[in-house]
Parts: structure tokens; sequence; C-alpha cells
């Protein structure tokens, strides 16, 4: 049987809410980072939760821990699509060039030719300058 994604974080926020008050405190978050490989400081806990926790009572609800849990998520989907738009943007422009794609395709081993590669671009060229920058690889990623 397949668990929704709220089931799953219901089940985890539980696990870590070690004395069962409903909440999660900065010591039980911190323990939470640990447990999944991650590091955080007590000071860096107390902050999370501070920037987290909607009612101010200085503790996490599951709808703040929810919040936590996918909001590091965009963030690492981020640094992971620039680190992919730098591999393509390879001649130091900054910005996907016809060349600089055609060149990553090739060894990726998609072959195109320039004008193959032009007429991808100009599908998500969205300020029509005949090259991708990262927000317009952002789009034609998603």
């Amino acid at each position: 049987m397949v668990m929704s994604k709220e089931r799953q974080y219901e089940r985890v926020f539980k696990h870590f809410d070690c004395n069962g008050d409903g909440k999660i405190s900065p010591p039980e978050l911190r323990q939470c980072v640990e447990a999944i490989g991650g590091e955080l400081t007590l000071a860096e806990a107390e902050t999370a939760v501070e920037l987290l926790d909607v009612d101010g009572d200085g503790l996490l609800g599951l709808e703040d821990f929810v919040r936590f849990v996918e909001g590091g998520g965009e963030e690492e989907k981020e640094n992971d699509l620039r680190e992919a738009f730098k591999m393509y943007a390879m001649d130091g422009s900054g910005c996907i060039t016809p060349k600089s794609l055609k060149r990553m395709l090739s060894r990726l081993g998609l072959p195109k030719s320039v004008d193959e590669c032009k007429a991808m671009i100009v599908k998500f060229d969205l300020d029509g300058d005949g090259v991708l920058n990262f927000d317009e690889f952002k789009v034609m990623m998603f």
C-alpha cells in the first residue's frame, strides 16, 4: 500500500516529537536533522523554529514541519539546476547558446546541428535574445 506524502510527513513528525506533545522543539528538530545525516546546531534549530513557527509558541506544529521539509527541497532543486545550467553554459557567457547546447548534447550522445539547437532554444527563449538565461532554463526544466 502506498502512503500519501502527507501521511509520511505525519509519521516522521510523530517520530521526532519525542515527548508526544504534538509539537517539535528546537532540540527535537536538531535531532531530526541529524538522524537524516544533516548537521544543525541548536542555535540554527532555534532560528529555523523561529522563522517557521506560525503561532509564535516557539515550537513547530505539523504544518510548520511540512513547510520546513519541503522548503529545503526547493533550495536543493534550485542548486541542482544551477549546477546543470553551468554544464550547458560552458562558453563563459552565463547563458546557454546554440553552440554550448550542441556541445553538451553531443557529450550526452544526442548529436544535434546548431540549427536544431537554435530551434530548441527558441521554444524557451522568453526574451527573444537567442540564448537561454538561468530563469528560462528553469522554465524549460519544469
